[in-house]
């Protein structure tokens, strides 16, 4: 299954966008994110790294596609197929790319386009479930091939002798960017639900309001 979906701009590895509830069944998905910020800086120091590649870590895998100056990265089960993986990643790439496209290079604070949130929730409740019909149609799609994506180990990749206690330096921070996130994206969704309403209890309000009138009148 989906655990984690992140998007970072690779240029200076500032995180765009993060799946709201991602992580909730995960032991440590803290230590996760920060392994996924630690993989972000790295890009963004410059390393050469593939456009698409696979990166074990415990009992997940990290998939991710750099496109555009952007990463799109997901934790996924190991046991959960790579071509839905990467098939999952390239829906949320195209719809970022169309929404956001524009305002990516002159995005200045973390998380400035949480309202893809609602996004990444639709896309990633189409690929939990790889036995449905829409799925098992992806899986056999000989036109998107992963035997080719490179897989490496995350301690490989954060470079060899660093520990992980250097990436929980990070932590703190990307504790407070996920809570200003979280309270970001509460707002957004009581804003919805406030213009939703409140039509509806305008329209109350006056018709009890023209009941109250009447039965004084009479």
């Amino acid at each position: 299954m989906v655990k984690i979906t992140m998007i970072a701009r690779v240029t200076d590895g500032l995180p765009l966008a993060e799946g709201l509830d991602d992580g909730r069944d995960v032991n440590d998905a803290e230590f996760y994110k920060q392994q996924v910020k630690a993989l972000f800086k790295n890009l963004s120091k410059g390393q050469n790294e593939p456009s698409r590649m696979s990166i074990e870590t415990g009992p997940y895998i990290f998939h991710y596609i750099i496109e555009g100056r952007v990463c799109y990265l997901t934790m996924c089960d190991r046991a959960y197929p790579k071509k839905l993986a990467f098939q999952y990643l390239e829906d949320l790439k195209n719809e970022f790319e169309r929404v956001n496209g524009a305002q990516i290079e002159t995005a200045a604070r973390p998380y400035a386009f949480i309202k893809f949130d609602t996004f990444i929730q639709k896309t990633k409740k189409l690929y939990q479930d790889t036995r449905t019909q829409r799925n098992i149609a992806k899986l056999n799609d000989e036109l998107y091939e992963v035997h080719q994506i490179m897989t490496r180990n995350v301690q490989e990749v954060l470079g060899v002798g660093e520990k992980l206690d250097q990436v929980s330096e990070m932590s703190s921070r990307l504790t407070s960017e996920s809570r200003i996130y979280a309270d970001k994206a509460r707002d957004l969704n009581r804003q919805a639900l406030i213009r939703k309403w409140a039509p509806v209890a305008v329209v109350l309000g006056v018709v009890f309001l023209l009941f109250w009138v009447k039965s004084k009148l009479w």
